[in-house]
C-alpha cells in the first residue's frame, strides 16, 4: 500500500515524461490510496490538459473515470487538524500536507515528485524513481 499525490497519479494515466518511472512504482505496489482533495486535484490537470493541450473532454471524462475506478474504497477524508499541524510546521501547502496525514495515518509512504516535500518529510515522501528503481 502506498499513497500517490495528485501528479503522480496524473503521470499513470495521462503519458508524459515521468509516466515509465510512475508505471514502474505501480507494478511494484498497485495499492494506491489518496485522500479525497485528489479528485479536484485530477479534474483540475484534466481540464488544464483539455485547455492548453487539446484533450478532448470525452478523453478526460474517461481518464477520469479510469482513475475513479482505480481508487474506489481506497479514498480517505483528511484529518483536518493534522493538515493544518502539518502544513504550519513544515511549510508546504495543505494541500500537499493532505498526502502526507494520510500517508502517516496508513503507515506507509507518500510518492510525490514535490522535493519541497521529500526534504520536509524524509523517509515518509519517496521519488518515484526511489520507490521503483530500475
Amino acid at each position: 500500500m502506498i499513497v500517490a499525490d495528485t501528479n503522480t497519479i496524473a503521470y499513470l494515466f495521462v503519458p508524459g515524461d515521468r509516466t515509465a518511472e510512475v508505471r514502474r512504482a505501480f507494478e511494484e505496489d498497485p495499492d494506491w490510496r489518496a485522500p479525497l482533495l485528489w479528485r479536484s486535484e485530477f479534474c483540475n490537470v484534466l481540464s488544464l490538459l483539455c485547455r492548453t493541450r487539446g484533450m478532448s473532454v470525452d478523453d478526460a471524462a474517461r481518464l477520469m473515470d479510469e482513475a475513479l475506478r482505480l481508487f474506489r474504497n481506497r479514498e480517505y477524508e483528511s484529518n483536518a487538524r493534522r493538515v493544518l499541524a502539518l502544513s504550519v510546521e513544515s511549510g508546504c501547502s495543505s494541500y500537499d500536507c493532505e498526502f502526507v496525514a494520510l500517508a502517516q495515518e496508513l503507515g506507509t509512504h507518500l510518492l510525490t515528485f514535490d522535493r519541497k516535500i521529500v526534504k520536509a518529510f524524509p523517509g515518509l515522501a519517496i521519488l518515484p524513481r526511489d520507490f521503483a528503481p530500475r
